[in-house]
């Protein structure tokens, strides 16, 4: 199984266990503990955050931000590997560590790395938005998601759908992983040209991503290893009900025809080559 990065729905696991274990509570202590862990975009060091209250944590796309009770916001990005963890055994790979507390209770919230591709910054905002999701387009679930919008974006694109689906600034939060499974969904294949496409079967790759995403939400997420857990600790269960990612060779659970691998950019694309005909 080639590497993989945590997506929407799993960030967004992450999302909702930190309004859990976070929100409400004062960050006594902020460390930054790797050279890695702390944005160079940052603008100050983790210590700016200290003292603040946590009051809600957003998302968009693949992005995190706590909303704190002052101007600044601690956004994240996880990278490949990153994780928010509560109280964990192991200390291994921590990147930064932020003590926090709610009346009389004290935990340790960690920012753990292994791969060091993710980080935390401390940033201004415009509009509620991070400065580091400026650039980055509304997901599928927010309010400010235009749908209209964005097939119009996706028709005038000379590129394959999959990679427009998976352009950032296009529609935010589709990775590799749910790129695969809203297509099949769709019954669309990953290489046919977004230009060429119509506005119902753009708009049927966009809604299959809502349905696949929101039924990964629901379970927590994909998981193939331990590098990507919620705040507890918790591995994701979406793998298992997979349909073309990752199936190479096994039986299309639609028709029966044997699911195929191909080169897409640095990655691969899983498809039906009936279900999916280019």
């Amino acid at each position: 199984m080639e590497s993989t990065v945590p997506e929407l729905p799993e960030v967004e696991t992450v999302r909702k266990g930190l309004l859990t274990h976070a929100v409400g509570r004062t960050i006594l202590q902020a460390r930054q503990l790797h050279p890695r862990g702390l944005s160079p975009k940052s603008i100050s060091g983790l210590s700016a955050i200290e003292g603040a209250k946590i009051i809600d944590v957003r998302r968009r796309g693949k992005f995190l931000w706590f909303v704190l009770d002052r101007p600044l916001v601690l956004a994240a990005h996880l990278g490949m590997s990153g994780q928010f963890l509560i109280n964990p055994a192991d200390l291994r790979h921590t990147r930064a560590s932020f003590r926090i507390r709610k009346g009389l209770k004290t935990s340790e919230l960690h920012f753990k790395d292994q791969r060091t591709f993710g980080w935390v910054s401390v940033e201004e905002t415009r509009d509620g938005i991070p400065t580091c999701v400026q650039a980055i387009a509304p997901d599928i679930f927010e309010s400010a998601y235009d749908q209209g919008a964005v097939i119009a974006n996706i028709k005038r694109r000379k590129v394959s759908i999959k990679t427009a689906i998976l352009n950032q600034n296009i529609v935010s939060g589709i990775g590799n992983i749910y790129a695969d499974e809203s297509l099949w969904l769709a019954k669309v294949h990953p290489e046919k040209i977004a230009e060429n496409m119509n506005t119902k079967d753009i708009s049927r790759v966009l809604e299959s991503a809502k349905e696949v995403m929101l039924k990964a939400i629901e379970v927590g997420g994909t998981s193939f290893d331990e590098l990507y857990i919620n705040v507890n600790g918790e591995s994701g269960y979406f793998d298992i009900a997979l349909n073309a990612y990752g199936q190479e060779g096994k039986p299309c659970p639609r028709c029966g025809t044997l699911i195929r691998r191909i080169k897409f950019a640095n990655r691969s694309s899983h498809f039906c080559p009936k279900c999916q005909r280019r």
